[in-house]
C-alpha cells in the first residue's frame, strides 16, 4: 500500500530572482520534521518559480502595437498588459469586456496569459506597473530544482 503525506511549508519567504528554491524548500521541511525520500514529489507553485527566474516585467516599458489597443477598447485592460499577453500567447481564443482568453506559447489555454499582477513587486518605479509571466520553461525549472535537491540531499525526488 502506498502512503500519501501532505507537508506544507510554512514560514516560506516572499521569493526574489536568483532565489535558491531547493535550499529553501530543504530547510522549510527540516524545520518541519520532515526529511525528503527517493520518490518523493515535491509541488511547487509556478509562481514562486517564475520569481525565482525573475520572469517580473515592468509594463511601463512596454509599448502597446494596434492589436493590444484594440483589445484595450474591448476589455477595458491596460494596452502594455495586453501586448505582453499577446506576446506569451499563441493565439486569441476569446475577448469581451474584463476578459481576454488566450492560448498560452506553452500550448494551455488560460485567461491573460497566464500573466500575474498581485503580490509582485519590482527594484524600481511604481509597484503597480509590474506584473509576471509564466515560467519560460516549467521543465526546466522542475530539472533544476530537482537536480539541486539531489546535490543538496543525495535523494532523486520526482
Amino acid at each position: 500500500m502506498m502512503m500519501l503525506q501532505l507537508t506544507p511549508l510554512q514560514g516560506m519567504p516572499l521569493i526574489s530572482p536568483g532565489d535558491d528554491l531547493a535550499n529553501l524548500i530543504i530547510d522549510r521541511l527540516t524545520k518541519a520534521n520532515s526529511g525528503i525520500q527517493d520518490g518523493d514529489i515535491i509541488v511547487v507553485a509556478q509562481k514562486i518559480i517564475s520569481k525565482s527566474e525573475g520572469c517580473l516585467v515592468n509594463i511601463s516599458t512596454i509599448k502597446p502595437s494596434p492589436r493590444a489597443l484594440e483589445l484595450g477598447e474591448i476589455t477595458g485592460k491596460d494596452p502594455r498588459l495586453l501586448e505582453l499577453i499577446l506576446k506569451e500567447s499563441n493565439q486569441v481564443l476569446r475577448v469581451r469586456k474584463g476578459l481576454i482568453i488566450v492560448e498560452h506559447r506553452l500550448g494551455f489555454v488560460c485567461a491573460n496569459a497566464g500573466i500575474d499582477h498581485s503580490n509582485v513587486r519590482g527594484d524600481w518605479g511604481d509597484p503597480d506597473d509590474w506584473v509576471l509571466l509564466l515560467p519560460k520553461d516549467p521543465d526546466t525549472s522542475a530539472a533544476k530544482i530537482r537536480k539541486r535537491v539531489y546535490k543538496i540531499t543525495g535523494k532523486s525526488i520526482g
